[in-house]
């Protein structure tokens, strides 16, 4: 799934996906440990969805907080 179509979601959908993206991932890595996962590349897959889905949920956190886009200050 592209960040560009995950963006498209509402708040309420967004969350309901990155619920179910946590099932998946639970599922494969459970699958993947007991030796069950034939396609173990579904895990890495499923991982990156849910990075992303989370990344854009933060994203939209920051943004109603009006830090998004704000600098950050100087570290010395």
């Amino acid at each position: 799934m592209k960040a560009s179509e995950i963006r498209d979601f509402d708040e309420k959908e967004l969350s309901k996906r990155v619920a179910e993206l946590r099932k998946e991932v639970f599922g494969l890595r459970f699958s993947n440990t007991t030796g069950e996962l034939n396609d173990t590349a579904a895990l890495g897959r499923a991982k990156r969805d849910l990075a992303r889905a989370l990344t854009v949920a933060r994203e939209r956190t920051l943004e109603d907080t009006g830090e998004l886009g704000a600098e950050r200050p100087a570290s010395n």
